[in-house]
């Protein structure tokens, strides 16, 4: 059988957090409550910070919740989200949060922060529906952070280059990455190789 390799476009990608970057796990339901630190990504030596390449796929194609694709794709928002999931992949799953070029390992709260990694607790109460208190305990990554990671887009006629660039450069201003997006997570790009 002969290898059949698909036209593609890799690139190198660096953003620069300009706020700091909150983060809420989902514990797998509603019902069960996880510690502040469980709600925090990691990679498998379970102390290096990360961020899931799935958290970076929903910022671009998330029909359910804000995605910059919706934000910034008029009318055909959806077959443009629908698009980035078939064409658009990011490497690797898991992406390690960097501080000046360096890891961010965490070394446990001590009073609701780590004074090492710079991560802290943020306790707010969000309204539900009829303005019931929803109390919310996340964890924060203070300044500075960043991450570079690998895109790869499969040439296509409902997606392309220009699109994903320019989604990156509004997204990270008007909606950042990580949880409470918008007011947290906001980023530059610094690369785009």
């Amino acid at each position: 059988m002969n290898k059949i390799t698909l036209d593609r476009v890799e690139r190198t990608i660096t953003l620069t957090g300009f706020a700091p970057l909150m983060f809420d796990r989902f514990a797998g339901d509603i019902k069960t409550q996880l510690p502040p630190e469980s709600k925090l990504y990691f990679m498998p030596d379970g102390k290096t910070i990360c961020i899931p390449s799935m958290n970076i796929m929903s910022f671009l194609s998330a029909k359910n919740t804000t995605s910059i694709t919706k934000v910034i794709g008029g009318k055909s928002w959806s077959k443009l989200c629908d698009a980035a999931l078939a064409y658009v992949t990011i490497q690797p799953v898991n992406i390690p949060i960097l501080r000046d070029g360096e890891p961010i390992v965490f070394n446990g709260f001590k009073d609701g922060y780590d004074d090492v990694a710079k991560i802290y607790i943020h306790y707010s109460v969000a309204r539900l529906k009829g303005g019931i208190p929803n109390p919310k305990v996340r964890p924060v990554v203070e300044l500075p952070w960043s991450i570079t990671f690998k895109l790869l887009l499969f040439k296509n006629t409902d997606i392309d280059e220009t699109f994903l660039q320019t989604a990156f450069v509004k997204g990270g201003v008007s909606l950042g990455l990580g949880t409470f997006r918008g007011v947290f997570g906001k980023y530059t790009v610094d690369s785009w190789e």
